[in-house]
């Protein structure tokens, strides 16, 4: 699975990415995750399979969403943990909506 996170200048969303890869790691998935800025989304157009976007961009969400279209799910990171860097957790929920 390719996983893709975006924040306002894909900075913050590092810490939370090297958590996921860890927690990804451990749990032998063999998953890409990385983070961009968000103006880079639609240039990532393919490449991703879920897109999770950084609590502080939650306002671009509907933007975002016409841009991909059901190209690929689209969710808001739990704020919590993000904020705790819990990569186990953000990771659960990339897969869980991938699901969907």
């Amino acid at each position: 699975m390719r996983i893709m996170l975006a924040c306002c200048a894909g900075m913050s969303t590092s810490l939370v990415v090297s958590k996921m890869q860890e927690a990804a790691k451990e749990q032998g998935k063999d998953y890409k995750i990385w983070a961009v800025e968000q103006g880079q989304i639609q240039e990532e157009l393919g490449n991703f399979d879920v897109l999770l976007l950084g609590p502080q961009v939650r306002h671009i969400l509907r933007k975002v969403t016409k841009i991909v279209g059901d190209q690929a799910p689209i969710a808001v990171i739990d704020p919590v943990a993000y904020g705790t860097c819990n990569g186990a957790k953000v990771l659960e929920q990339a897969e869980n909506l991938a699901k969907k």
